[in-house]
């Protein structure tokens, strides 16, 4: 079965780049989360003003990857005790969080996090909310790691050889 969850880890590029690798995702697109107005823009998100999240929309299939794997793939590529921080990202469009549409997914997410909060120092900061809107991003910012691939990442690629 087809199944979706928004994740926020930083910027979205490297998000994207990293999640469509993974075997059972079908789609991913990026955009903005959880916000405060009707289809912002990428500056507009940028101004700290609009309360989105940059978010990874990922649609998969369960049967090939369960929600659980895709969050350890998640928690392995963020910083999950850093507040509007990831990488060399600042602003609260980079909050880290993992936005639900199935109500049964939040235990699932609220679980996880508490299984592996014993190996941070610090609490785990990471939002587990519903999704309230989600708003594609311009289509420049669509797979952008492709078509710029020298273009900044945050995260290591190279941790998807470890699977």
């Amino acid at each position: 079965m087809e199944k979706t969850i928004y994740l926020a880890g930083g910027c979205f590029w490297g998000m994207q780049a990293f999640f469509k690798q993974l075997a059972g995702v079908n789609k991913t697109e990026v955009g903005y989360a959880n916000g405060n107005c009707i289809n912002p823009s990428y500056e507009l998100v940028c101004s700290d003003t609009s309360g989105f999240a940059e978010t990874l929309c990922v649609v998969y299939e369960n049967k090939t990857i369960s929600l659980e794997k895709l969050l350890a793939w998640f928690f392995s590529v963020i910083d999950p005790c850093s507040i509007n921080h990831q990488g060399e990202d600042s602003g609260s469009q980079y909050r880290s969080g993992v936005y639900f549409i199935d109500k049964e997914d939040e235990d699932i997410i609220r679980n996880y996090i508490s299984s592996i909060s014993t190996q941070y120092d610090k609490p785990i900061m990471t939002e587990v909310l519903p999704l309230e809107n989600f708003y594609p991003a311009e289509e420049y910012h669509q797979d952008y790691l492709i078509k710029n691939p020298s273009g900044y990442c945050h995260i290591n690629m190279k941790l998807l050889n470890q699977d």
